[in-house]
Parts: C-alpha cells; structure tokens; sequence
C-alpha cells in the first residue's frame, strides 16, 4: 500500500528478480505511464516447516485516487500490510493522505490494526530532497511500528521489508494455534 509512484511495484520486480526460492509469474497491469492499473502480483513458495511449503501471495496496489476500490478490495484478503511511503519531502501529503485511506479501509472491513501487522518502508533514502526518518515516523508512524529504510530501486531494503513482513504474518498467524493448546 502507498501513494503513486512510492515504488510498491519497483518492490515486487525486485523480488522476482532475485527471489532464490520457487515463485510464479509476476503479473503486473499497467497504463501507458507504467502505473500499476489493477495490482500487482507475485506469489512465492517457502519451506518454513519441515513438511509445510508455504506459498505466500503478494500484491501491490495502485496508489492513484481514483483507484480507491481497487485499493480496498485487495485489502480486504490481507494477512499483512507493507506501506510504502515516498521519503521525498513533496511526497508527504501524498503519503499521509494514502496512510489515512488505508487505515479507514481496514476500519470498513473490520480489519483490525493489531490483528494485521503493518510495517512501513521508507524508500527513495538515496534523494537529497527526503525527510529525516524521524520525521517519517512522527507522521506516518507514531505508534513506532517497524519500518525499514529502503532504495527499491537498487534492491536496498527490498528483502529486509519482506522478511519482515513474512515473519510478522507468520507469527500473528500462529499465535490462535498457540491459545487453542
């Protein structure tokens, strides 16, 4: 999730490029413009478990304003949320904007925001024009939720958000098993 242009599909490229594990077909729609029409997605396979192979499907979704429902369908089948925020100063109302849409989102569908981890990526670190990452964090992210400092394009912090993002998902995911014993 993320305001246009933030790099949520730049993320997902970068995965299928140097993912070494099994995955499928990236399938990605876009405009003319190269923005993302629909979603983005790529699933991939894991062996976290022994006997278990665990196939993971991720999305992106597009950041335009005009593609509000496409946004809050994709959201509704979520286990986890990355929020990809454009570190850019210009970019601020943009990415606070979108936050606020995701959060009234996941509010509609009766997702809750302990029951779904969110982590944020701050990506384009690499731009002399970005906000400091306390800043980033007093506005996007007051209740210090993790976050990695990304440059999706180089691949800097691409794998680090999505392992980060796996093993929140996989440990809320466990924790009903765990109560259940």
């Amino acid at each position: 999730y993320g305001p246009a242009f933030s790099g949520k599909t730049t993320n997902l490229m970068k995965i299928y490029e140097e993912f070494p594990g099994k995955k499928g077909r990236l399938l990605t729609l876009n405009t003319k413009g190269e923005r993302t029409l629909l979603f983005d997605f790529l699933p991939l396979e894991m062996n976290l478990f022994k006997e278990f192979k665990t196939r993971f499907f991720v999305y992106t979704v597009p950041g335009q304003i005009f593609y509000k429902g496409a946004r809050k369908l994709v959201l509704k089948g979520a286990d986890g949320i990355v929020f990809v925020a454009d570190s850019q100063q210009d970019r601020l109302e943009d990415n606070v904007e979108n936050l606020k849409e995701m959060m009234n989102n996941m509010e509609d569908l009766g997702l809750s925001k302990r029951r779904i981890p969110v982590i944020f990526q701050y990506n384009k670190r690499d731009l002399k024009d970005k906000l400091s990452v306390g800043e980033l964090q007093k506005y996007l992210n007051p209740e210090s939720r993790p976050y990695v400092e990304a440059v999706a394009i180089m691949g800097k912090g691409v794998f680090k958000t999505l392992e980060l993002i796996l093993n929140e998902v996989v440990n809320n995911l466990l924790v009903p098993l765990e109560t259940n014993e």
